[in-house]
């Protein structure tokens, strides 16, 4: 891809993947703090960095109740002594969740380690998405072959306990480490199926999630399927690999499967969107000072010209929405499933000196067209009311089998 530029953070996506993987559309880089806060070392000081910023403040706020409060929690709080490094993190958390944006987080340094993990493509945990729709802790989408998938997480799936303890006012920072954990350790999640009036119960095992973000066969009459299961930093690499291999072979059509991709790394997406469009624009930004930013068409076009369906679900979210929209919109491809999740905007990953890290949305993408499909989704042109169909258990091992209708019927129109 050209002039990729380093990145820190698994996307344009949504939330978490449990483990769990931050679902969101994501540009990244290092923060730079003044001189005035750190120390002749380097180190990042509290008091410092309060100090300053006690003094910038616009008046709205009477910024002497924070260390009112302060010094009260110092004075009384019961359990001394009180870290004040602890206090100084959580008040930060506490600073960006006011902004009532689930997609925009604060990471101490322990959590912005395993955050930086996630976005690797191995961790440990049960393998899902999970994400805040109205205030409701919800499943976006499990991993293929995770061990969430296997135990029966659908998208859509709403949490409502995680081992017993009720989810119903946690945070997605807060449910992910209830539910993450090291391999052969178990969690039980109490959930409703979409559609389901009767809450389940249901045991994960965790366990090592490896996830390879692209995937391809070849399908009779000679037709790809291509699986795209998340934009990180590999992304990129690992389809070019797969183009080259296939466009060898002469594809008479395509199957691009996107279901349940959170989405990821805004240059991984445009760059693998480009592929199909020759001209013109994959997806543009606004700022809140609304200026304008559009990604061209970029790359070499190999999949131009050939015949494309896609197939997405309610767990097919920003960057993948970003690629959904821009073929739907240049009439590229024919998008086949369910409507989508909604994820209309972009965060900034930013390093800190001290270890910790902050995600924030600084925009608003739009398609080709010009549409911001923000919490809306992109609904297809050919919708199905269910994309597997259970055919009961194998009889062997146990396992549930399915057939997948979204594939059945993305053949089928690759035929016509």
């Amino acid at each position: 891809m050209n002039n990729q530029k380093s990145r820190f953070g698994l996307y344009l996506g949504i939330t978490s993947y449990i483990l769990v993987l931050a679902f969101g559309l994501f540009i990244g880089r290092t923060w730079k703090i003044k001189e005035q806060v750190v120390d002749d070392t380097g180190q990042v000081e509290i008091g410092k960095v309060l100090n300053l910023y006690s003094k910038s403040h616009s008046g709205e706020a009477d910024f002497s109740q924070f260390w009112n409060i302060w010094d009260l929690l110092k004075e009384k709080y019961v359990n001394q002594p009180i870290s004040e490094k602890d206090l100084y993190y959580g008040a930060i958390k506490g600073l960006v969740s006011g902004l009532n944006d689930p997609y925009s987080v604060y990471f101490p340094p322990k959590e912005a380690e395993e955050f930086a993990k996630d976005l690797s493509g191995e961790f440990e945990g049960i393998g899902a998405e999970i994400g805040l729709r109205d205030g409701q802790l919800i499943v976006v989408a499990p991993l293929k072959g995770s061990p969430a998938e296997k135990a029966g997480l659908k998208p859509g799936d709403k949490i409502f306990a995680i081992d017993g303890e009720e989810a119903i006012n946690l945070s997605v920072d807060e449910a992910v480490k209830k539910i993450r954990g090291p391999k052969d350790t178990s969690v039980k999640l109490t959930i409703l199926h979409v559609g389901v009036e009767t809450f389940e119960d249901i045991n994960i095992m965790r366990n090592v999630i490896t996830v390879p973000s692209v995937d391809w066969s070849m399908k009779e009459n000679n037709i790809v399927y291509l699986r795209i299961s998340f934009f990180n930093q590999d992304t990129w690499q690992e389809f070019d690999k797969a183009v080259k291999e296939f466009t060898t072979q002469s594809p008479k059509g395509l199957v691009l499967d996107m279901r349940s991709n959170p989405g990821g790394y805004l240059d991984s997406a445009v760059a693998i969107t480009s592929e199909w469009i020759k001209e013109g624009a994959v997806v543009s930004e606004k700022f809140n000072n609304q200026e304008e930013n559009k990604y061209p068409t970029e790359g070499k076009h190999r999949l131009a010209g050939i015949k494309t369906i896609v197939l997405v679900d309610e767990g097919t979210a920003s960057g993948s929405e970003i690629l959904a929209g821009a073929l739907q919109d240049y009439g590229l491809a024919t998008i086949v499933g369910k409507k989508t999740f909604g994820k209309g905007s972009v965060q900034d990953f930013q390093a800190l000196p001290d270890g910790s890290a902050i995600k924030i949305t600084v925009a608003k993408w739009f398609t080709p067209k010009g549409r911001q499909i923000d919490k809306d989704g992109i609904m297809p042109d050919v919708v199905l009311e269910e994309m597997f169909t259970n055919v009961g258990k194998d009889e062997k091992t146990g396992e549930i089998k399915y057939t997948d209708k979204g594939l059945e019927k993305a053949m089928e129109l690759l035929k016509t």
